[in-house]
């Protein structure tokens, strides 16, 4: 009979690929797809953030408004008394005739309840818009934060969506006070740019007027970012917003100062080409979450949809800022629930502990086999080495990362891996027992045993995915070392121990003692 055969060639070539794979994460080079270690295992920081819904919804009416404005500018309706309230939009058609180009409008915006009373119309979201709305919000801040992590360059964020409202944010690596810092204020800044026409018939009057009378003549008024003695007076209703920003990049000025350049989508850029078309000699107010940036006058029309932010930002808030902008804008604000810091000195008792109950696990587990099992225990042991590694390899080949949850799923896998092992071996010892030959023995016993492995496998299997699926953070680390785990148990196990029965069956054949391969006596 020839030594090699097809299983043992597919479990030498696994070994290989777990052994090569396994590499840079067991050494830590420079190069290579590596495990990365979770929050638990390096220490970092972990905060739960709540994010406040109703904004969103308040944007969105604010967003109608905007539409409501520059359709009818673009089509020379006219309008009066356009205003936005708590939860609606009011203004009046001053002609008749114009009523249905404006309908027609209004269809085009999903979601919408329309109130006409005569020429004065209110619009609303309906119910179902509003939930649709909040849901949104929470979706898109869970992809604006992640997006913001990743550009800041920080390893492995988690973002995940928790409940109804609530966001968990994990981030491994954090060890620095500044760190943590610059982190939180990355991921709380709202980005909401907003390009605002000055009110230049009342500006002198900004220091004098109330909130109240400003918003009877449709305005509001804002602070300077850097002199909250300065104030401006400008249309609640933003001729543009940050959703039409495709690019923004950090540049500096011709005094050296660090100064923001933006980039407009197509949309965006005929907006505000026509707009400054409009409106040479007067101010555009640039605001950025809810302060004045600058407000240059407009000199001559804008084209080719670009434009600056300038306020004596930092190289690095205005790095932060432009990461910001090219994220996106978070649809509603972000409030931190809870933190929770993890020392690098934590992560690392974490990892010796759960190495020392790897290996301790691991020897026992060798020991017990190779005792009980002589040469057949041996066999398994290799297994259960290959298993090791070939579980290594598949999560650095995906880039999984590694929790203290997920080492507990690995030294749960040699368990299970050796289960798998001792249920062929007693199946092989019981056809020896009943007198069949070593050949026979081995064959029966994987067929005999086979089915109770993979029935057992499999309903394991389906509880990693549910845990998967329904877990969060640590749990789905859990979940996925389980998973992977039992796939390349049954691979080593099954496929790999058969083939190495099958080529050492003419020695064993020839040694004739049982005892000294499988433990009979």
């Amino acid at each position: 009979m020839k030594i090699f055969n097809y299983r043992l060639i597919i479990f030498i070539l696994s070994i290989i690929f777990g052994v090569v794979l396994s590499i840079p994460s067991l050494l830590q080079t420079d190069s290579g797809k590596k495990i990365s270690l979770g929050l638990d295992l390096q220490g970092g920081l972990h905060m739960l953030l709540g994010v406040n819904t109703h904004e969103a919804v308040s944007s969105k009416i604010k967003t109608i408004a905007t539409s409501v404005k520059y359709f009818s500018d673009d089509e020379e309706l006219l309008i009066d008394g356009l205003s936005i309230n708590e939860d609606s939009v009011t203004f009046t058609v001053l002609d008749a005739d114009e009523i249905p180009k404006m309908d027609e409008m209004l269809k085009q915006i999903k979601g919408l309840d329309i109130s006409k009373e005569e020429l004065k119309y209110t619009l609303k979201l309906t119910s179902e818009d509003i939930a649709k709305t909040k849901d949104l919000a929470v979706d898109q801040a869970v992809e604006t934060i992640r997006n913001r992590l990743d550009q800041f360059g920080l390893s492995e964020p988690s973002v995940l969506r928790q409940g109804e409202e609530a966001i968990v944010v994990e981030l491994p690596g954090i060890k620095t006070v500044e760190d943590e810092k610059a982190a939180r204020e990355l991921i709380s800044k709202p980005a909401n740019l907003e390009l605002m026409a000055v009110d230049e018939e009342r500006a002198d009057q900004v220091n004098t007027m109330t909130s109240s009378q400003a918003a009877a003549y449709g305005n509001v008024i804002l602070e300077d970012t850097n002199n909250p003695n300065i104030k401006y007076l400008v249309k609640e209703i933003p001729i543009l917003n940050g959703s039409q920003v495709i690019d923004a990049q950090v540049a500096f000025d011709q005094s050296n100062q660090a100064i923001i350049n933006f980039t407009l989508n197509s949309t965006g850029a005929r907006i505000f080409g026509e707009f400054t078309g409009k409106s040479v000699g007067k101010r555009l107010a640039v605001v950025l979450d809810g302060k004045v940036y600058s407000a240059p006058n407009i000199r001559e029309r804008i084209g080719g949809g670009s434009g600056q932010i300038s306020g004596g930002f930092t190289v690095a808030e205005a790095g932060n800022v432009a990461i910001a902008l090219r994220s996106g804008a978070l649809p509603a604000t972000v409030n931190l629930l809870e933190k929770r810091s993890v020392g690098p000195s934590l992560g690392a008792d974490s990892i010796r502990s759960s190495t020392i109950a790897l290996v301790s696990g691991f020897f026992i587990v060798f020991v017990f086999m190779i005792i009980y099992y002589r040469r057949a225990g041996v066999i398994s042991n290799v297994a259960l080495i290959a298993n090791v590694f070939i579980i290594i390899a598949v999560m650095a080949m995906f880039g999984a990362t590694l929790t203290l949850p997920g080492m507990a799923g690995i030294v749960l896998t040699i368990g299970m891996a050796v289960d798998s092992n001792v249920i062929i071996t007693e199946r092989i010892r019981e056809a020896l027992h009943e007198g069949a030959s070593i050949a026979k023995a081995v064959e029966d016993g994987y067929s005999n045993a086979i089915r109770a492995i993979v029935d057992s496998n499999i309903t394991t299997l389906l509880a990693a995915m549910i845990l998967y699926a329904y877990g969060t953070g640590p749990i789905k680390g859990f979940a996925i070392t389980i998973s992977i785990g039992i796939l390349t148990s049954m691979l080593t196990a099954i496929l790999g121990t058969h083939g190495m029965y099958e080529a050492l069956l003419p020695k064993i054949t020839r040694d004739k003692n049982l005892n000294k391969w499988f433990g009979v006596k």
